[in-house]
């Protein structure tokens, strides 16, 4: 294997079930669950599923059509951030396949499993249980529009590469460069509610990862907002860096709600 964990090129192509659906998680620090779920049911349009788990710790957000996609999640130590489910018919197939690409498994629950990628981004393996339907947009009062639909991996400049490989081949999707060169995109079959953006950084630090909203409008969605209790932390060339209500760092970007791809 080279320095990010990625197989060796003369490792054979690696093959497996194909992902029928993602969830993306919000995870965000136990203490302050109840606040941070609050604004995100606000900002996508949804309500909540009861809780679940030994603590509680883990919520679907229901959306008012289609199927859920977004989930968030307690947890005790950190800041959180997001992760990714992937959803397949043959879960241990799909293990086997992130394996041998490289990832580390972290936990396994028989029907599921908790691993980590090559460059150390948490990700699971879960069931397909059927889901299908994308849900629409969320429209806000003044009529603009959005919708959660990215993970953003931010990435050390020595491992960009190896993560750029890993999830073109653990996913089958679409692998391509992004409209800036420290982005690459991993862009799913239409229908899909979740795309990944890899972007590379400036420093070598830590993998995490953030959530993307496109947005029709993203200065009336950051005013909305900013209404519901987020602060804007910085502006980049086509998007706006927000903290929820309770510190969890999120992006709003000028794409296109209903396709993702930039205007």
């Amino acid at each position: 294997m080279n320095r990010g964990g990625a197989p060796a090129e003369d490792t054979p192509p690696v093959t497996g079930p194909a992902v029928r659906w993602t969830h993306v998680f919000v995870d965000r620090p136990a203490a302050g669950l109840g606040t941070a779920l609050d604004f995100w049911t606000a900002v996508t349009g949804t309500k909540l599923s009861g809780r679940r788990g030994e603590r509680g710790e883990f919520v679907t957000l229901l959306p008012a059509g289609g199927d859920a996609y977004v989930k968030a999640q307690g947890v005790e130590e950190g800041p959180g951030g997001a992760h990714l489910c992937l959803s397949v018919e043959d879960v241990p197939a799909l293990v086997e396949r992130a394996l041998r690409l490289g990832a580390g498994l972290v936990t396994d629950h028989g029907e599921w499993a908790v691993l980590r990628s090559p460059g150390g981004q948490p990700f699971c393996a879960v069931p397909w249980n059927g889901q299908s339907a994308r849900p629409p947009v969320t429209e806000g009062p003044d009529g603009t529009t959005s919708r959660l639909d990215q993970v953003s991996i931010d990435l050390a400049p020595g491992v960009f590469e190896a993560e750029t490989v890993f999830w073109g081949e653990l996913t089958g999707w679409e692998s391509l460069p992004g409209a800036l060169p420290e982005f690459h995109l991993i862009r799913p079959p239409a229908g899909l509610p979740v795309r990944i953006l890899l972007q590379r950084l400036g420093t070598e630090r830590p993998t995490s990862a953030h959530l993307d909203l496109a947005c029709s409008d993203v200065e009336a969605v950051r005013v909305r907002h900013e209404a519901l209790g987020a602060t804007t932390v910085g502006r980049g060339a086509r998007w706006t860096v927000m903290r929820d209500p309770v510190g969890g760092v999120y992006c709003l970007t000028g794409r296109d709600p209903a396709t993702g791809s930039l205007p």
